[in-house]
């Protein structure tokens, strides 16, 4: 067998080795236990994009300037967001999770991010922080919520 080697944190490790001598915490590995016994839960992409009526990658894929992504805010106005209804929904179905997406690649926070103000919050006409409800709710139901939170950011010049 071909050894590989790949840079992990800054260090080259050998991955024949590495799977030899790596053990997760037992925490990980509880919680990688529990995420398969939940096997059903639901995956919501929710973001500026929306409005645009295109999936979260529209402004990749339709090749919008940031200068004209970042007119989408003042549209984005979900008035009938309602968690309640959401985590209700997702419990009836019989499921034991939500990931949200909390940022994805466009670098619009659906939360109040201290970062910067490139978010719901700060931006938007909505004003409120749709993931804190979400986050009362699920914790009110007892539903996990998970969060997917891009590094990547097309609105970042790195």
């Amino acid at each position: 067998m071909k050894a590989r080697l790949m840079l992990v944190s800054g260090l080259f490790l050998c991955s024949a080795g590495f799977a030899q001598w790596y053990k997760p915490a037992p925490e990980n590995l509880k919680a990688r236990e529990w995420f398969q016994d939940a096997k059903f839960g639901l995956f919501v992409h929710w973001g500026v994009y929306s409005v645009l009526e295109d999936g979260e990658w529209v402004m990749n894929n339709r090749k919008i300037t940031i200068d004209e992504y970042e007119k989408l805010p003042a549209r984005f106005n979900p008035v009938n967001y309602d968690p309640a209804e959401w985590v209700a929904l997702a419990k009836a179905a019989g499921m034991k999770y939500i990931t949200i997406t909390s940022k994805h690649h466009d670098g619009f926070a659906m939360f109040d991010s201290k970062v910067s103000d490139w978010n719901i919050v700060a931006r938007t006409p909505y004003k409120k922080d749709p993931l804190k409800r979400l986050a009362g709710e699920c914790h009110k139901e007892g539903v996990k919520l998970f969060f997917y939170h891009s590094q990547l950011d097309w609105h970042h010049p790195d």
